[in-house]
């Protein structure tokens, strides 16, 4: 049977100021024995871009 996990204040202030700036991406939460142990953050950069060349020479 799984036991609840207890979320201390000063958890939630990291997990929020690990959200801050994140426009793609993960935040990672690792828990063990019911207690948050580890935040792991994963950025992704997106590129707005012109149709790609090859994209391009099929057009013509």
């Amino acid at each position: 049977m799984s036991r609840p996990v207890e979320v201390a204040d000063e958890w939630l202030k990291r997990i929020k100021e690990q959200l801050v700036g994140v426009q793609y991406g993960v935040i990672q939460i690792t828990i063990h024995n019911g207690q948050i142990v580890q935040i792991d953050r994963t950025e992704r950069s997106r590129y707005d871009t012109e149709k790609s060349p090859s994209a391009a020479r099929k057009q013509r």
